[in-house]
């Protein structure tokens, strides 16, 4: 098979019309072939890892499309000096998708082929980015229309007031009664997935697992700091609630201390903030006979991070479930030219070459990048006890 040498990377950034903008990249070969990657980004970081994908191109133009390893292998070693962090791994995470999608363009066939083949004939998906109403009620409600849509399962975060190492008896008793009344509102047999972006310490995080327990809930994702895996491992050791962690750590060699130190039950990397399909496949088999299962983390867009996921989910075989961001929605419909199809909480494996996606650009440029007003997360997080206000907080 005829080489191809990488060409030209493009990038544009999205207003999806929530949250944040998302950041999708665009590879292309010297022979015309071109293949769909994204970026993971937080708010207010969307141009920096933007800026970071550019400063790489010099890196990976005129190298062989089809040397996906050694290409990441040259751009940590020479970009990042052998050191990596969330930001030179997600810029690297969206070029190495859209190598991937031009691999299975080329070859004629899906990416999870080309990985092994599938384990499943579909895969299942998660709700996030449904709880943004202003009242318990009002996220109740959202909740039911997610239900009504025919996922299974939904994630949240319940925990009102500040992100910090403590917690308010108030705060604690408002979220434990949130999550009450969402159980009592989508039933017994509607998954819970508790997110609680590393507040507490460990202290804090075991109580509060201990009286989430009687909701039967799922997992209880991230009580604590990443960064000390100990303190994890402390909760998990006390918690009879599966511990999830993944979210915050981005290289292999940190998902490495979090299977040796026995931290989490279920790992969720994100396949746009890790190193891409090669590294997510990566973690899963390291995760594996250590008998802890993969639910990918996906704060990103319904078309690349979604298919890259999904292909990858397909081809695991300690695979759990995947996360899709709801809220982002109308916009990727809107710029769609084929994406990922999701029925009932089910995502539809493609059978086309490559990812099975792609994007009217003419239409990706009419939402182009919006600044985001920021507003400290202290400030807007203690209302909340004062006013019955459930959290509206960004990241998965």
């Amino acid at each position: 098979m005829k080489d191809m040498k990488i060409a030209r990377i493009e990038t544009f950034l999205l207003d999806p019309g929530s949250g944040k903008n998302l950041l999708f990249c665009r590879v292309e070969t010297d022979d015309g072939l071109y293949g769909w990657g994204e970026a993971y980004v937080t708010r207010g970081k969307e141009r920096m890892i933007e800026s970071c994908i550019k400063s790489m191109a010099e890196y990976v133009v005129g190298r062989s499309a089809f040397s996906i390893r050694h290409t990441g292998q040259v751009l940590f070693d020479e970009f990042g000096i052998r050191r990596v962090s969330m930001e030179l791994l997600a810029a690297w995470s969206a070029i190495e998708i859209a190598l991937w999608d031009i691999l299975g363009k080329r070859t004629g066939q899906p990416v999870y082929n080309l990985l092994g083949g599938r384990s499943r004939e579909r895969v299942r998906v998660y709700a996030n980015g449904w709880s943004l109403g202003k009242t318990v009620d009002d996220n109740i409600a959202r909740a039911l229309k997610v239900k009504e849509m025919g996922f299974t399962a939904a994630k949240f975060d319940p925990f009102p007031g500040p992100w910090r190492s403590f917690v308010d008896p108030k705060d604690e008793d408002f979220a434990i009664d949130f999550v009450r009344r969402l159980r009592q509102a989508v039933g017994p047999e509607f998954e819970l997935l508790i997110e609680a972006h590393r507040r507490f310490a460990p202290s804090h995080a075991i109580r509060i697992g201990q009286r989430l327990t009687e909701f039967n809930i799922t997992w209880y994702e991230e009580p604590c700091l990443a960064d000390n895996i100990e303190l994890l491992a402390e909760v998990r050791r006390a918690v009879p609630i599966p511990i999830v962690s993944g979210e915050t750590l981005y290289s292999k060699e940190q998902f490495f201390h979090c299977l040796e130190r026995r931290a989490a039950d279920i790992l969720n990397p994100d396949i746009c903030a890790c190193g891409g399909i090669t590294a997510l496949m990566d973690i899963a088999a390291m995760a594996q006979p250590q008998a802890v299962v993969i639910a990918p983390h996906n704060y990103n867009s319904l078309l690349m991070g979604l298919a890259a996921t999904v292909h990858v989910c397909a081809v695991i075989p300690n695979f759990r479930i995947a996360e899709c961001f709801i809220n982002f929605e109308e916009a990727c419909a809107d710029i769609a030219a084929a994406r990922i199809k999701i029925e009932d909480g089910w995502a539809e494996l493609p059978t086309g070459p490559g990812l099975g996606i792609d994007i009217d650009v003419e239409r990706l440029r009419r939402r182009p990048y919006r600044e985001f007003a920021h507003r400290p997360l202290t400030e807007a997080a203690e209302e909340y006890p004062r006013k019955g206000y459930a959290p509206a907080l960004s990241g998965g």
